[in-house]
Protein backbone atom coordinates (compact mmCIF):
# COMPACT_ATOMS: atom_id res chain seq x y z
CA UNK A 1 0.00 0.00 0.00
CA UNK A 2 2.93 2.36 0.67
CA UNK A 3 4.06 1.87 -2.92
CA UNK A 4 0.53 2.72 -4.00
CA UNK A 5 0.69 6.09 -2.26
CA UNK A 6 4.03 6.78 -3.93
CA UNK A 7 2.34 6.19 -7.30
CA UNK A 8 -0.55 8.47 -6.28
CA UNK A 9 1.70 11.40 -5.37
CA UNK A 10 3.99 10.85 -8.36
CA UNK A 11 0.90 11.03 -10.57
CA UNK A 12 -0.22 14.17 -8.77
CA UNK A 13 3.24 15.70 -9.29
CA UNK A 14 3.18 14.87 -12.99
CA UNK A 15 -0.23 16.50 -13.30
CA UNK A 16 1.11 19.58 -11.51
CA UNK A 17 3.50 19.94 -14.43
CA UNK A 18 1.01 19.01 -17.15
CA UNK A 19 -1.37 21.65 -15.79
CA UNK A 20 0.57 24.33 -17.69
CA UNK A 21 -2.42 24.00 -20.06
CA UNK A 22 -4.62 25.82 -17.53
CA UNK A 23 -2.31 28.83 -17.36
CA UNK A 24 -2.85 29.58 -21.05
CA UNK A 25 -5.10 32.57 -20.36
CA UNK A 26 -2.04 34.40 -18.98
CA UNK A 27 -0.11 33.71 -22.18
CA UNK A 28 -3.19 34.34 -24.33
CA UNK A 29 -3.62 37.79 -22.84
CA UNK A 30 0.03 38.61 -23.53
CA UNK A 31 -0.20 37.32 -27.11
CA UNK A 32 -3.15 39.66 -27.76
CA UNK A 33 -1.34 42.72 -26.36
CA UNK A 34 0.04 45.27 -28.81
CA UNK A 35 3.63 44.71 -29.98
CA UNK A 36 4.83 47.90 -28.29
CA UNK A 37 3.54 46.47 -24.99
CA UNK A 38 5.51 43.26 -25.37
CA UNK A 39 2.73 41.27 -27.05
CA UNK A 40 2.24 39.88 -30.53
CA UNK A 41 -0.91 41.78 -31.48
CA UNK A 42 -2.91 38.59 -32.09
CA UNK A 43 -6.73 38.70 -31.96
CA UNK A 44 -8.59 36.99 -29.10
CA UNK A 45 -9.56 34.23 -31.50
CA UNK A 46 -5.98 33.75 -32.76
CA UNK A 47 -4.58 33.67 -29.24
CA UNK A 48 -7.06 30.89 -28.36
CA UNK A 49 -6.07 28.67 -31.31
CA UNK A 50 -2.94 26.99 -29.77
CA UNK A 51 -4.90 26.38 -26.55
CA UNK A 52 -7.82 24.91 -28.48
CA UNK A 53 -5.57 22.70 -30.62
CA UNK A 54 -3.84 21.50 -27.43
CA UNK A 55 -7.19 20.54 -25.92
CA UNK A 56 -8.19 18.68 -29.09
CA UNK A 57 -4.87 16.78 -29.22
CA UNK A 58 -5.08 16.11 -25.49
CA UNK A 59 -8.55 14.55 -25.85
CA UNK A 60 -7.76 12.61 -29.03
CA UNK A 61 -4.51 11.23 -27.63
CA UNK A 62 -6.24 9.98 -24.48
CA UNK A 63 -7.77 7.13 -26.47
CA UNK A 64 -4.57 5.51 -27.87
CA UNK A 65 -2.65 6.56 -24.76
CA UNK A 66 -5.17 4.75 -22.59
CA UNK A 67 -4.77 1.58 -24.65
CA UNK A 68 -0.96 1.91 -24.60
CA UNK A 69 -0.80 2.28 -20.84
CA UNK A 70 -3.16 -0.69 -20.39
CA UNK A 71 -0.84 -2.79 -22.60
CA UNK A 72 2.68 -1.40 -22.04
CA UNK A 73 2.38 0.07 -18.57
CA UNK A 74 2.04 3.68 -17.38
CA UNK A 75 5.75 4.48 -16.88
CA UNK A 76 6.69 4.40 -20.56
CA UNK A 77 3.57 6.28 -21.66
CA UNK A 78 3.99 8.96 -18.99
CA UNK A 79 7.65 9.44 -19.93
CA UNK A 80 6.73 9.93 -23.59
CA UNK A 81 4.16 12.51 -22.46
CA UNK A 82 6.78 14.43 -20.51
CA UNK A 83 9.15 14.46 -23.50
CA UNK A 84 6.49 15.65 -25.95
CA UNK A 85 5.33 18.40 -23.58
CA UNK A 86 8.81 19.69 -22.75
CA UNK A 87 9.89 19.93 -26.38
CA UNK A 88 6.52 21.37 -27.36
CA UNK A 89 6.82 24.24 -24.89
CA UNK A 90 10.36 24.93 -26.11
CA UNK A 91 9.24 25.08 -29.76
CA UNK A 92 6.44 27.50 -28.83
CA UNK A 93 9.20 29.93 -27.90
CA UNK A 94 9.85 30.48 -31.62
CA UNK A 95 6.43 32.04 -32.34
CA UNK A 96 6.33 35.69 -33.44
CA UNK A 97 3.79 38.44 -34.21
CA UNK A 98 3.69 37.27 -37.83
CA UNK A 99 4.03 33.54 -37.23
CA UNK A 100 1.59 31.58 -35.09
CA UNK A 101 2.71 28.21 -36.50
CA UNK A 102 5.35 27.41 -33.80
CA UNK A 103 2.70 27.99 -31.11
CA UNK A 104 0.20 25.73 -32.89
CA UNK A 105 2.76 22.99 -33.48
CA UNK A 106 4.60 23.35 -30.17
CA UNK A 107 1.90 24.07 -27.62
CA UNK A 108 -1.07 22.85 -29.62
CA UNK A 109 0.08 19.60 -31.23
CA UNK A 110 3.20 18.49 -29.33
CA UNK A 111 2.33 19.66 -25.80
CA UNK A 112 -1.31 18.69 -26.33
CA UNK A 113 -0.18 15.18 -27.28
CA UNK A 114 2.08 15.12 -24.23
CA UNK A 115 -0.79 16.16 -21.95
CA UNK A 116 -2.85 13.23 -23.22
CA UNK A 117 -0.06 10.69 -22.82
CA UNK A 118 0.83 11.80 -19.29
CA UNK A 119 -2.72 12.29 -18.03
CA UNK A 120 -3.85 8.92 -19.40
CA UNK A 121 -1.12 7.13 -17.46
CA UNK A 122 -1.37 8.75 -14.03
CA UNK A 123 -4.94 8.08 -12.83
CA UNK A 124 -5.52 4.45 -13.94
CA UNK A 125 -2.19 3.39 -12.46
CA UNK A 126 -3.02 4.94 -9.07
CA UNK A 127 -6.59 3.58 -8.94
CA UNK A 128 -5.37 0.00 -9.48
CA UNK A 129 -3.41 0.08 -6.21
CA UNK A 130 -6.48 0.65 -4.01
CA UNK A 131 -9.86 -0.96 -3.24
CA UNK A 132 -13.03 0.24 -5.05
CA UNK A 133 -14.35 2.23 -2.09
CA UNK A 134 -11.39 4.62 -2.42
CA UNK A 135 -11.78 5.35 -6.16
CA UNK A 136 -13.12 8.86 -5.62
CA UNK A 137 -10.45 9.80 -3.09
CA UNK A 138 -7.53 8.45 -5.12
CA UNK A 139 -8.80 9.91 -8.38
CA UNK A 140 -9.36 13.26 -6.67
CA UNK A 141 -5.82 13.39 -5.30
CA UNK A 142 -4.16 12.49 -8.61
CA UNK A 143 -6.17 14.83 -10.83
CA UNK A 144 -6.02 17.66 -8.28
CA UNK A 145 -2.44 18.22 -9.42
CA UNK A 146 -3.60 19.22 -12.90
CA UNK A 147 -6.11 21.68 -11.50
CA UNK A 148 -3.73 23.09 -8.90
CA UNK A 149 -0.94 23.77 -11.39
CA UNK A 150 -1.91 27.36 -12.30
CA UNK A 151 -1.44 28.37 -8.64
CA UNK A 152 2.29 28.39 -9.30
CA UNK A 153 2.36 28.45 -13.12
CA UNK A 154 0.23 31.61 -13.47
CA UNK A 155 2.41 33.89 -11.29
CA UNK A 156 5.57 32.16 -12.54
CA UNK A 157 4.48 32.77 -16.14
CA UNK A 158 3.66 36.39 -15.33
CA UNK A 159 7.14 36.83 -13.87
CA UNK A 160 8.85 35.11 -16.80
CA UNK A 161 6.87 37.15 -19.34
CA UNK A 162 7.73 40.45 -17.68
CA UNK A 163 11.39 39.51 -17.20
CA UNK A 164 12.32 37.47 -20.27
CA UNK A 165 9.52 38.08 -22.79
CA UNK A 166 7.23 35.59 -24.50
CA UNK A 167 9.80 33.58 -26.44
CA UNK A 168 12.33 32.96 -23.69
CA UNK A 169 9.56 32.23 -21.18
CA UNK A 170 8.38 29.23 -23.17
CA UNK A 171 11.93 27.97 -23.66
CA UNK A 172 12.63 28.16 -19.92
CA UNK A 173 9.36 26.37 -19.11
CA UNK A 174 10.10 23.67 -21.69
CA UNK A 175 13.53 22.75 -20.33
CA UNK A 176 12.35 22.86 -16.68
CA UNK A 177 9.29 20.75 -17.46
CA UNK A 178 11.30 18.12 -19.30
CA UNK A 179 13.77 17.53 -16.46
CA UNK A 180 11.23 17.51 -13.62
CA UNK A 181 8.56 15.42 -15.32
CA UNK A 182 10.76 12.68 -16.75
CA UNK A 183 12.14 12.00 -13.27
CA UNK A 184 8.65 11.78 -11.74
CA UNK A 185 7.42 9.42 -14.44
CA UNK A 186 9.84 6.72 -13.30
CA UNK A 187 7.77 6.27 -10.11
CA UNK A 188 4.46 5.57 -11.90
CA UNK A 189 3.63 1.89 -12.46
CA UNK A 190 0.91 -0.73 -12.00
CA UNK A 191 0.78 -3.27 -9.18
CA UNK A 192 2.21 -6.59 -10.35
CA UNK A 193 -0.99 -8.56 -9.85
CA UNK A 194 -4.13 -6.44 -10.02
CA UNK A 195 -6.83 -9.04 -9.57
CA UNK A 196 -4.97 -11.92 -7.92
CA UNK A 197 -6.23 -11.32 -4.38
CA UNK A 198 -9.87 -11.43 -5.38
CA UNK A 199 -9.61 -14.44 -7.68
CA UNK A 200 -7.85 -16.58 -5.05
CA UNK A 201 -10.57 -16.12 -2.45
CA UNK A 202 -13.42 -18.57 -3.05
CA UNK A 203 -15.77 -16.44 -0.97
CA UNK A 204 -15.50 -13.42 -3.25
CA UNK A 205 -17.27 -12.48 -6.47
CA UNK A 206 -15.14 -11.22 -9.34
CA UNK A 207 -16.84 -8.61 -11.52
CA UNK A 208 -16.41 -8.73 -15.28
CA UNK A 209 -14.70 -5.63 -16.64
CA UNK A 210 -16.14 -4.14 -19.81
CA UNK A 211 -14.11 -3.74 -22.95
CA UNK A 212 -14.59 -0.52 -24.90
CA UNK A 213 -16.91 -2.38 -27.30
CA UNK A 214 -19.14 -3.47 -24.43
CA UNK A 215 -19.09 0.04 -22.97
CA UNK A 216 -20.16 1.59 -26.27
CA UNK A 217 -23.20 -0.69 -26.35
CA UNK A 218 -24.62 0.82 -23.16
CA UNK A 219 -26.92 3.89 -23.29
CA UNK A 220 -25.22 5.12 -20.11
CA UNK A 221 -22.02 5.84 -22.02
CA UNK A 222 -23.73 8.30 -24.37
CA UNK A 223 -25.53 10.10 -21.55
CA UNK A 224 -22.28 10.52 -19.62
CA UNK A 225 -20.47 11.64 -22.76
CA UNK A 226 -23.00 14.42 -23.41
CA UNK A 227 -22.93 15.50 -19.76
CA UNK A 228 -19.14 15.65 -19.81
CA UNK A 229 -19.07 17.73 -23.02
CA UNK A 230 -21.58 20.23 -21.62
CA UNK A 231 -19.73 20.57 -18.31
CA UNK A 232 -16.32 20.95 -19.97
CA UNK A 233 -17.55 23.68 -22.34
CA UNK A 234 -18.28 26.16 -19.56
CA UNK A 235 -15.21 25.44 -17.45
CA UNK A 236 -12.67 25.53 -20.26
CA UNK A 237 -14.22 28.65 -21.76
CA UNK A 238 -13.59 30.53 -18.49
CA UNK A 239 -10.16 28.99 -17.91
CA UNK A 240 -8.98 29.88 -21.39
CA UNK A 241 -10.18 33.50 -21.24
CA UNK A 242 -10.26 34.45 -17.54
CA UNK A 243 -7.42 36.99 -17.58
CA UNK A 244 -9.02 38.72 -20.59
CA UNK A 245 -12.51 38.51 -19.04
CA UNK A 246 -11.32 40.26 -15.87
CA UNK A 247 -9.66 43.01 -17.89
CA UNK A 248 -12.68 43.51 -20.18
CA UNK A 249 -15.46 43.44 -17.61
CA UNK A 250 -13.58 45.70 -15.19
CA UNK A 251 -12.88 48.24 -17.97
CA UNK A 252 -9.20 47.41 -17.54
CA UNK A 253 -9.18 48.70 -13.96
CA UNK A 254 -8.20 45.31 -12.50
CA UNK A 255 -4.62 44.52 -13.50
CA UNK A 256 -4.22 41.25 -11.60
CA UNK A 257 -6.12 38.86 -13.86
CA UNK A 258 -3.36 36.26 -13.48
CA UNK A 259 -4.16 36.04 -9.75
CA UNK A 260 -7.73 35.04 -10.56
CA UNK A 261 -6.30 32.31 -12.79
CA UNK A 262 -4.36 31.04 -9.77
CA UNK A 263 -7.43 31.37 -7.52
CA UNK A 264 -9.56 29.41 -9.99
CA UNK A 265 -6.87 26.74 -9.97
CA UNK A 266 -7.00 26.38 -6.18
CA UNK A 267 -10.75 25.77 -6.32
CA UNK A 268 -10.32 23.57 -9.40
CA UNK A 269 -7.98 21.33 -7.41
CA UNK A 270 -10.13 21.39 -4.27
CA UNK A 271 -13.20 20.54 -6.34
CA UNK A 272 -11.47 17.44 -7.70
CA UNK A 273 -10.47 16.26 -4.24
CA UNK A 274 -13.65 17.15 -2.33
CA UNK A 275 -16.03 15.93 -5.03
CA UNK A 276 -14.08 12.69 -5.23
CA UNK A 277 -14.53 12.11 -1.50
CA UNK A 278 -18.19 13.23 -1.48
CA UNK A 279 -19.02 11.02 -4.47
CA UNK A 280 -17.66 8.01 -2.56
CA UNK A 281 -20.44 8.62 -0.02
CA UNK A 282 -23.48 10.04 -1.86
CA UNK A 283 -22.79 8.64 -5.34
CA UNK A 284 -21.15 9.98 -8.50
CA UNK A 285 -24.31 10.95 -10.37
CA UNK A 286 -25.89 12.81 -7.47
CA UNK A 287 -22.65 14.76 -7.05
CA UNK A 288 -22.57 15.51 -10.78
CA UNK A 289 -26.13 16.85 -10.70
CA UNK A 290 -25.28 19.26 -7.88
CA UNK A 291 -22.10 20.65 -9.47
CA UNK A 292 -23.73 21.13 -12.91
CA UNK A 293 -26.64 23.03 -11.41
CA UNK A 294 -24.44 25.26 -9.24
CA UNK A 295 -22.13 26.06 -12.15
CA UNK A 296 -25.12 26.85 -14.39
CA UNK A 297 -26.22 29.54 -11.94
CA UNK A 298 -22.68 30.98 -11.80
CA UNK A 299 -22.42 31.14 -15.59
CA UNK A 300 -25.81 32.83 -15.87
CA UNK A 301 -24.66 35.72 -13.68
CA UNK A 302 -21.02 35.87 -14.83
CA UNK A 303 -21.62 38.78 -17.22
CA UNK A 304 -22.57 40.99 -14.25
CA UNK A 305 -19.22 40.52 -12.52
CA UNK A 306 -16.95 43.56 -12.58
CA UNK A 307 -15.38 43.89 -9.11
CA UNK A 308 -12.60 41.98 -7.39
CA UNK A 309 -15.06 40.39 -4.94
CA UNK A 310 -17.36 39.23 -7.72
CA UNK A 311 -14.50 37.75 -9.71
CA UNK A 312 -13.27 35.93 -6.61
CA UNK A 313 -16.73 34.39 -6.17
CA UNK A 314 -17.09 33.54 -9.86
CA UNK A 315 -13.61 32.03 -10.13
CA UNK A 316 -14.20 29.96 -7.00
CA UNK A 317 -17.54 28.51 -8.09
CA UNK A 318 -16.57 27.80 -11.69
CA UNK A 319 -13.19 26.37 -10.70
CA UNK A 320 -14.66 24.11 -8.00
CA UNK A 321 -17.48 22.75 -10.16
CA UNK A 322 -15.29 22.22 -13.21
CA UNK A 323 -12.68 20.42 -11.10
CA UNK A 324 -15.37 18.24 -9.55
CA UNK A 325 -16.29 16.94 -13.00
CA UNK A 326 -12.67 15.95 -13.69
CA UNK A 327 -12.82 13.74 -10.60
CA UNK A 328 -16.33 12.35 -11.04
CA UNK A 329 -16.08 11.12 -14.63
CA UNK A 330 -12.99 8.88 -14.31
CA UNK A 331 -14.41 7.48 -11.07
CA UNK A 332 -17.80 6.70 -12.57
CA UNK A 333 -16.08 5.13 -15.60
CA UNK A 334 -14.24 2.78 -13.24
CA UNK A 335 -17.43 2.09 -11.28
CA UNK A 336 -19.58 1.29 -14.29
CA UNK A 337 -17.13 -0.51 -16.58
CA UNK A 338 -14.27 -1.70 -14.36
CA UNK A 339 -10.63 -0.83 -13.65
CA UNK A 340 -8.91 -3.36 -15.91
CA UNK A 341 -9.52 -1.39 -19.11
CA UNK A 342 -9.92 1.98 -17.41
CA UNK A 343 -7.15 3.66 -19.39
CA UNK A 344 -8.73 2.97 -22.77
CA UNK A 345 -12.36 3.27 -21.64
CA UNK A 346 -11.83 6.60 -19.92
CA UNK A 347 -9.84 7.78 -22.93
CA UNK A 348 -12.98 7.33 -25.01
CA UNK A 349 -15.16 9.06 -22.41
CA UNK A 350 -12.60 11.87 -22.25
CA UNK A 351 -13.17 12.78 -25.90
CA UNK A 352 -16.25 14.60 -24.61
CA UNK A 353 -13.93 16.91 -22.66
CA UNK A 354 -12.07 17.57 -25.89
CA UNK A 355 -15.25 18.54 -27.72
CA UNK A 356 -16.21 20.92 -24.92
CA UNK A 357 -12.67 22.28 -24.82
CA UNK A 358 -12.66 23.07 -28.53
CA UNK A 359 -16.18 24.46 -28.59
CA UNK A 360 -15.98 26.60 -25.43
CA UNK A 361 -12.84 28.72 -25.96
CA UNK A 362 -13.43 29.26 -29.69
CA UNK A 363 -17.09 30.15 -29.10
CA UNK A 364 -16.13 32.62 -26.39
CA UNK A 365 -13.36 34.18 -28.49
CA UNK A 366 -15.56 34.66 -31.57
CA UNK A 367 -18.44 36.12 -29.55
CA UNK A 368 -16.09 38.51 -27.73
CA UNK A 369 -14.45 39.60 -31.00
CA UNK A 370 -17.84 40.15 -32.65
CA UNK A 371 -19.78 41.79 -29.80
CA UNK A 372 -17.14 43.11 -27.43
CA UNK A 373 -18.54 41.01 -24.54
CA UNK A 374 -18.74 37.38 -23.44
CA UNK A 375 -22.40 37.64 -22.38
CA UNK A 376 -23.95 35.35 -25.00
CA UNK A 377 -21.27 32.72 -24.43
CA UNK A 378 -22.10 32.67 -20.71
CA UNK A 379 -25.80 32.10 -21.41
CA UNK A 380 -25.09 29.27 -23.85
CA UNK A 381 -22.82 27.60 -21.30
CA UNK A 382 -25.43 27.99 -18.56
CA UNK A 383 -28.08 26.33 -20.75
CA UNK A 384 -25.74 23.41 -21.54
CA UNK A 385 -25.06 22.86 -17.84
CA UNK A 386 -28.78 22.81 -17.04
CA UNK A 387 -29.24 20.26 -19.83
CA UNK A 388 -26.45 18.11 -18.37
CA UNK A 389 -28.04 18.29 -14.91
CA UNK A 390 -31.38 17.13 -16.33
CA UNK A 391 -29.73 14.21 -18.12
CA UNK A 392 -28.38 12.85 -14.82
CA UNK A 393 -31.93 11.76 -13.94
CA UNK A 394 -31.78 9.29 -16.83
CA UNK A 395 -28.22 8.12 -16.14
CA UNK A 396 -28.31 4.63 -14.67
CA UNK A 397 -25.49 2.20 -13.98
CA UNK A 398 -25.35 -0.58 -16.57
CA UNK A 399 -25.84 -4.15 -15.41
CA UNK A 400 -22.39 -5.33 -14.41
CA UNK A 401 -21.81 -9.05 -15.04
CA UNK A 402 -19.81 -10.85 -12.38
CA UNK A 403 -18.41 -14.29 -11.72
CA UNK A 404 -19.62 -15.82 -8.45
CA UNK A 405 -17.08 -18.30 -7.14
CA UNK A 406 -18.75 -20.71 -4.67
CA UNK A 407 -16.80 -22.41 -1.90
CA UNK A 408 -17.21 -25.77 -3.62
CA UNK A 409 -15.23 -26.78 -6.65
CA UNK A 410 -18.18 -26.24 -8.98
CA UNK A 411 -17.76 -24.21 -12.15
CA UNK A 412 -18.37 -20.44 -11.63
CA UNK A 413 -21.64 -19.06 -12.92
CA UNK A 414 -22.42 -15.60 -14.28
CA UNK A 415 -24.82 -13.40 -12.40
CA UNK A 416 -25.95 -9.83 -13.19
CA UNK A 417 -24.94 -7.03 -10.85
CA UNK A 418 -26.24 -3.49 -10.74
CA UNK A 419 -23.75 -1.05 -9.20
CA UNK A 420 -25.73 2.13 -8.71
CA UNK A 421 -28.52 4.36 -9.93
CA UNK A 422 -29.12 7.84 -11.23
CA UNK A 423 -30.09 10.85 -9.18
Amino acid sequence: MKKGWLVVFAGMGLNLALGVLYAWSVFGKQFSEAIEKGGFGWSKTDSAIPYTVAIACFAIMMVPAGRLQDKLGPRLVATLGAIFTGFGLFITGYASPDNIIPAIIGFGIMAGTGFGLGYAAATPAAVKWFPPEKKGLITGIVVSGFGLAPVYIAPLSKYLLSTYGINNSFKILGVSFLIFSVLLCQLINNPKEIAKSSSNNPKKSVSIDYTYRDMLKTPTFYLLWIEYACAATAGLMIIGHLAKIVSLQSNNTIKIGFLFVALLAIFNASGRLIAGIVSDYIGRIKTLFIVCLVQAVAMFFFSTFSTIGQFILGSAVVGFCYGACLSIFPSVTADYWGAKNLGFNYGIVFTAWGVGGVFGPILAGKIADATGTYGTAYLISSALLVFAAVLTFATKAPERPMIFVPQTEEKPVLQPQTSGEGV
